[in-house]
């Protein structure tokens, strides 16, 4: 299918307004997911399944945490049986009202068994009753049909077994596990993940059975998004509605894994689509959901049931490509280019400027370090805020110019009231920026004013836009904006959208002025949507959202975080959303399961001696992978992979192969090591001094 054709497609209500997606409920058990029911957060237990008591024992803590469907994994028949005991004894525990989820991979008699003691199943499309050995062959369309009718004949016996005894069912997609008759037919693509999902809707609704659930999980968070959205528009296309579970598998651990998780969770929420949630860590099961349950009620505190007017995307919403922009060069300090990766921009801290205004530098040597260590590249600084330090604007200078590569002067309003900021203009270098707010429509004769002054001094400026400003009358003022190098929001204009929704608002505007500047994405106070609480935690979900909902649809080339105080807080935070969207490349990127029944190795203490070892390979991919169901898939995008072949036993990979067979788990990290040496990738770690 082209993609064009693509495109077309429309897959929320809204793209600027939180429309909740208008799906059938589905029960499951006591609890309802879908049509105008809450969100349910729900986790995985990490214990072995036949040790009932530490499966329980888990599952109890995960309810007791606000966990409302705890999934078990059951890998093969006894562990199946064992779901037996574990509801009953869940149930006499007095959490009857909490369902229980088998989760099944490649063995049907283990679905069967399942469904007798539980309330929903779990399917893998990819592996159930399915091949995944990597095959390249073409399939005629006879070809075709016949693997669909043999499909029909090994899935319809679980479906009816829900239908008989009442049970809910997930469809569940991995981008790691898709066949090998959907990869050489689709590819490995959202759009594969689709077409493996409705191949095995198709089945159960020709049983008449509908109690179904559909996921679209993968560990990258832009293939993630688009198959949810591609999914849901396809459900439109044919006349379903099947509520949405929304994931990000192997995210990892620490804040990376909540980047990841917040990047694809949140951006769909915001869409108005999923119902059901589970944000994956390498963790205790128990930390995954007080994050689930902040990115629900964040979505919830946005989410309007009136129906809005659907849109067309002035973007490909389906397929990731960077957004254009024209070649720009100003001056020696900052280049923009559309191939250019998002550049950090970090706010001045307002303690320091009031330490300068007592007159106290002695924390320029520290700051100096801070700068160095956080990896810098510009700096913001608000210019209301320098009154009162000009006699010490040579020091402030010299400093500034030594140990930033530019800096942004956010100067507020263009009228050039020089004079209030106390000769603060004397710091300015060529290579700098010079940020201006455009609230009223007289404000673009002063900018156009500041933009020949600006180009006199070799000096940049940006735009802190209005949208709707821009559309009213942003055509009567093009001469002026064609002087802007940047444009950006500060806070969100318009209170009816939300502020992802600004920024796409914004991006039309452009589009139709046929502005093709680079866009700078500010995480500011003022644009957090739905704030849980405060702290850094939430700050970082906030920013995730925001900054990722856009990185995943191309729009962003420079990123700041201004709602965390700390400049190197706050600086590491923007590359790891950067990191976590796949919009630059700045530490080693880890994929790693949140870890089940089924692991065979410790894979919490493992990752972090993997993670020690290797941190510091900048530009690689490693994977972390407690078994084989997913492992192969889900390493398509790593350099290497570390995988549970046995217990104790472990198996090394290079891409999708696998190099190494059973190598002790004590001995398996310096295999990991000499195979990254063997291929040239690595590096020895930075000496401290």
């Amino acid at each position: 299918m082209s993609a064009e054709k693509i495109s077309q497609r429309v897959y929320c209500e809204s793209r600027f307004i939180c429309v909740r997606r208008q799906v059938r409920e589905v029960k499951i058990g006591s609890v309802t997911i879908g049509g105008k029911q809450p969100i349910a957060v729900q986790s995985m237990t990490t214990t072995p399944t036949l040790d009932v008591a530490a499966t329980l024992q888990q599952s109890i803590a995960l309810a007791e945490a606000g966990c409302q469907i705890v999934r078990i994994t059951a890998q093969n028949l006894k562990a199946a049986e064992a779901l037996g005991p574990i509801r009953k004894q869940f149930s006499a525990a007095g959490f009857s009202n909490i369902p229980l989820v088998a989760d099944i991979h490649f063995l049907p008699q283990a679905a069967m068994e399942a469904a007798k003691h539980v309330e929903k199943v779990r399917i893998n499309p990819g592996n159930y009753a399915d091949k995944k050995k990597f095959q390249i062959r073409e399939y005629s369309d006879n070809q075709y049909e016949e693997e669909l009718e043999r499909l029909h004949e090994a899935f319809s016996p679980i479906v009816l077994r829900c239908r008989e005894n009442g049970r809910a069912m997930r469809i569940g997609t991995n981008h790691g596990s898709l066949s090998d008759r959907i990869m050489n037919r689709y590819g490995d693509t959202p759009l594969g993940m689709v077409e493996s999902a409705l191949e095995f809707i198709r089945i159960a609704e020709s049983h008449q059975f509908r109690d179904i659930v559909i996921s679209m999980k993968a560990s990258n968070p832009k293939v993630m998004i688009q198959a949810y959205r591609l999914m849901a528009a396809r459900m439109d296309e044919v006349g379903m509605a099947y509520p949405l579970h929304l994931g990000v598998t192997e995210a990892g651990d620490g804040d990376d894994a909540r980047i990841k998780s917040a990047i694809g969770i949140g951006s769909l929420l915001y869409d108005g689509l999923g119902d059901t949630i589970r944000v994956s860590l390498t963790e205790d099961p128990v930390t995954e959901i007080p994050v689930a349950i902040s990115l629900a009620r964040k979505a919830e505190k946005l989410w309007q049931t009136e129906p809005a007017r659907k849109l067309p995307d002035p973007l490909n919403p389906f397929i990731f490509e960077r957004r254009p922009i024209g070649e720009q060069f100003v001056g020696k300090k900052i280049r923009i280019s559309p191939l250019d990766a998002p550049t950090v921009i970090t706010q001045l801290p307002k303690v320091e400027i009031e330490r300068w205004q007592k007159g106290d530098f002695n924390s320029l040597p520290g700051w100096q370090k801070q700068l160095k260590d956080a990896r810098i590249e510009g700096l913001l600084i608000r210019t209301d805020e320098l009154e009162g330090i000009a006699e010490n604007l040579p020091l402030i200078r010299s400093y500034l110019n030594t140990h930033t590569a530019f800096r942004v002067w956010d100067i507020g309003t263009p009228d050039f009231a020089w004079d209030k900021y106390d000769g603060w203009h004397e710091l300015l270098c060529p290579g700098d920026m010079l940020l201006a707010r455009c609230e009223v429509e007289k404000h673009f004769q002063t900018l156009q004013t500041l933009n020949r002054w600006a180009h006199s001094q070799n000096v940049l400026t940006a735009l802190d836009a209005d949208p709707q400003l821009l559309a009213d009358h942003g055509n009567n003022h093009l001469s002026a904006l064609d002087g802007i190098a940047i444009f950006t929001l500060s806070k969100n204009t318009n209170a009816a959208v939300h502020p992802v929704g600004n920024w796409r608002q914004l991006n039309e505007v452009l589009e139709v002025l046929s502005q093709k500047k680079p866009v700078w994405i500010r995480n500011t106070a003022e644009l957090q949507a739905a704030p849980e609480h405060p702290g850094f935690g939430d700050q970082l979900l906030e920013s995730s959202i925001l900054s990722g909902s856009l990185l995943a649809d191309g729009i962003g080339d420079f990123i700041s975080i201004e709602c965390v105080e700390d400049p190197v807080l706050s600086t590491n935070l923007a590359y790891n959303i950067l990191q976590g969207a796949r919009a630059r490349v700045v530490k080693t990127e880890y994929v790693a399961c949140p870890s089940c029944g089924r692991t065979l190795f410790d894979l919490q203490t493992t990752t972090q001696k993997i993670r020690t070892a290797t941190g510091h390979l900048k530009g690689i991919t490693i994977a972390v992978m407690g078994c084989i169901v997913n492992g192969p898939g889900e390493m398509a995008d790593a350099d290497f992979g570390y995988v549970g072949g046995a217990p104790g036993k472990i198996n090394l990979y290079v891409g999708k192969e696998c190099v190494q067979f059973h190598i002790p788990a004590e001995k398996a990290v310096d295999a990991l090591i000499a195979l990254i040496r063997q291929y040239g990738k690595w590096q020895e770690p930075p000496v401290e001094s």
